[in-house]
């Protein structure tokens, strides 16, 4: 089996050790035989959608969501779309989760135009929501493990997130701000697209929601399949780690 990834402006949208997520992809596949093919694609790039199974899409500051925004208008947001029509996941964190949705209107400049990929939109707010964040998953991603039914990162934004009808969210904020620190969702999902704030990176010490996407994405190519265990006992440390020091500074 082979899983080809693409990194959606990699060299723009990389906040936080977002690049992090693409490394524990890689190597999760790797751990079990799975070939993983990373490729870059950027600003001026032609996206080709029938390429990849699973495509990353991370944070960035304004200046960087100014440029990427533009480019996604110039056909490549159409080109994420068919992908995902077609059964490929997508996972974006913070600046790329904004821009998968309708619109992200920051402090200074024009409204940014997103994809309408997924049915949020965002609102750059007052304050600054930082932190260490746990979320509880929603049970629809059947997500729950012996381990934790949780995911758990670091929030740094000051965009505010708001769902609409067509998109669930990720999970409920125990610890944290979320989406907007008003209703205490985090993150969102529709089939197969998933996004959210937690930086960090997320998937290092999530390690159930990274095989959960490592799954999906083979699975649009190669049916019904069930990954083979790995010995995860480093990564479920900084996973209860992570929960342990977020409970003491709450």
């Amino acid at each position: 089996m082979k899983l080809n990834i693409c990194h959606l402006y990699g060299d723009r949208m990389n906040t936080y050790g977002d690049d992090g997520n693409i490394t524990t992809i890689i190597k999760r596949c790797q751990w079990r035989g799975i070939e993983a093919d990373v490729t870059l694609v950027s600003v001026g790039d032609k996206l080709s959608p029938k390429k990849f199974d699973f495509y990353f899409f991370g944070g960035g500051q304004d200046q960087q969501q100014i440029t990427v925004s533009a480019d996604l208008q110039k056909g490549n947001g159409e080109k994420l779309k068919e992908a995902v029509g077609e059964g490929a996941v997508v996972l974006a964190i913070c600046g790329g989760y904004q821009l998968l949705g309708r619109y992200y209107i920051p402090h200074d400049g024009p409204k940014l135009l997103g994809i309408d990929l997924l049915d949020i939109y965002t609102i750059a707010g007052d304050r600054r929501m930082i932190g260490n964040i746990v979320v509880k998953l929603t049970n629809h991603l059947a997500l729950s493990t012996k381990h934790s039914a949780r995911l758990v990162g670091f929030e740094n934004h000051s965009g505010q997130t708001f769902l609409g009808a067509k998109t669930q969210p990720l999970g409920t904020v125990e610890i944290g701000f979320g989406n907007n620190g008003q209703d205490k969702t985090e993150g969102a999902f529709l089939k197969n697209v998933f996004g959210c704030y937690l930086h960090g990176s997320l998937l290092p010490k999530n390690p159930h929601f990274a095989d959960f996407l490592i799954t999906k994405a083979l699975e649009s190519n190669y049916g019904k399949i069930e990954l083979k265990p790995l010995n995860d006992q480093i990564e479920w440390d900084a996973h209860l780690s992570a929960l342990t020091r977020a409970r003491q500074i709450k």
